[in-house]
C-alpha cells in the first residue's frame, strides 16, 4: 500500500507533467524530473524506451499548435514489484490544435480540434530524486474531430 505522502507525491508529479506538456516547458534535460533512465511509452504514436521515450512525448506535443490535457479520477496503488514500485491511472480529455500547415495537407474546410478521451495507466518507481514514471501507456477510448495522420510504423 502507497501512503498519503506517497499518494501525494504521485498526484503532483502527474500534475507537474501535464503542466510542463501544455505549456512546452521542455528546457535542458526535463524528462529526468518525471521519468527514469529506462521508462518505456506507449502510444497512438508508437513505443519507445529510455530517452528516445522522452523524445516521443515531448514530438508528440510539438506536432500540434497547441495542447490541453485535463485528468481526473487519478487511482494509485502499491505496485507489484516491491515497496518502492507504483501503479496509477486516470481519465484524460485531451484536446489537441492542429498546425495550419499540417491540417493544410489533411484537406480543406477541416476542424482544426482533434479531441481525445482516453486512461492513462501508468507504472512508477520511487529514486532517490522522488517518484518517477517507469511506464506510460495512454490509450483512446474516443476520439472527435480531425485526427492526425499517424507515422506509418504507427497505423
Amino acid at each position: 500500500m502507497t501512503t498519503q505522502e506517497d499518494d501525494t507525491a504521485i498526484t503532483v508529479l502527474i500534475g507537474r507533467f501535464f503542466r510542463t506538456l501544455n505549456e512546452r516547458r521542455f528546457e535542458g534535460d526535463w524528462g529526468k524530473e518525471f521519468f527514469t533512465d529506462d521508462v518505456i511509452a506507449e502510444s497512438p504514436h508508437g513505443s519507445a524506451r529510455g530517452a528516445a521515450a522522452v523524445r516521443q512525448s515531448q514530438q508528440a506535443v510539438e506536432d500540434w499548435a497547441a495542447i490541453q490535457y485535463m485528468n481526473t479520477d487519478i487511482l494509485i496503488e502499491a505496485g507489484g514489484a516491491g515497496p518502492d514500485s507504483a501503479t496509477a491511472s486516470w481519465n484524460s480529455l485531451m484536446t489537441h490544435i492542429h498546425h495550419e500547415s499540417a491540417l493544410e495537407k489533411l484537406g480543406q474546410g477541416l476542424d482544426p480540434l482533434f479531441t481525445v478521451g482516453g486512461v492513462w495507466d501508468v507504472d512508477l518507481r520511487r529514486t532517490t530524486d522522488g517518484w518517477r514514471f517507469s511506464r506510460t501507456s495512454v490509450r483512446p477510448i474516443w476520439m472527435s474531430g480531425t485526427a492526425p495522420q499517424l507515422p506509418a510504423a504507427a497505423e
